[in-house]
């Protein structure tokens, strides 16, 4: 089988609407995305970040871009809809990849408050993690 593409999914919480506070969050995501995916920069197709509207004091992508390896890579910042009652001051993302491994175990990153948001990935991930520390 040939090359694909796949993607990512991924969320977190920021403490405030600050840069300070948006780049400790965007970073702990990425390092998240980075540490439990064998992801390779020059096979990243785009990403897509999306903020909760009450997030206005810096774009997602403009703190990627400050990583190793991700100038070149096609960002995209966008406004999640609105809906009440929806968790706040949340950032997602969406990465797609190129991977000659179809079936290559992918790591979806749920950090912080949004943690809830997708409890099924979150989990199941929890247990993989702890397998593979009982089994190192």
């Amino acid at each position: 089988m040939g090359w694909r593409v796949r993607a990512i999914r991924g969320a977190t919480t920021a403490t405030e609407n600050t840069i300070e506070a948006i780049r400790e969050a965007v970073h702990e995501l990425l390092d998240a995305l980075e540490t439990h995916n064998r992801l390779e920069m020059d096979e990243v197709v785009s990403v897509t970040f999306s903020v909760t509207r009450d997030l206005d004091a810096v774009f997602p992508a403009k703190i990627a871009r400050e990583r190793p390896n991700w100038q070149n890579v096609p960002l995209m910042d966008v406004q999640q809809m609105h809906v009440d009652g929806s968790l706040p001051q949340c950032i997602r993302l969406l990465v797609h990849f190129n991977t000659p491994d179809p079936i290559a175990r992918i790591h979806h990153p749920y950090l912080r408050g949004a943690k809830h948001l997708r409890p099924d990935w979150v989990s199941a991930q929890e247990v993989r993690q702890k397998e593979l520390i009982v089994n190192s």
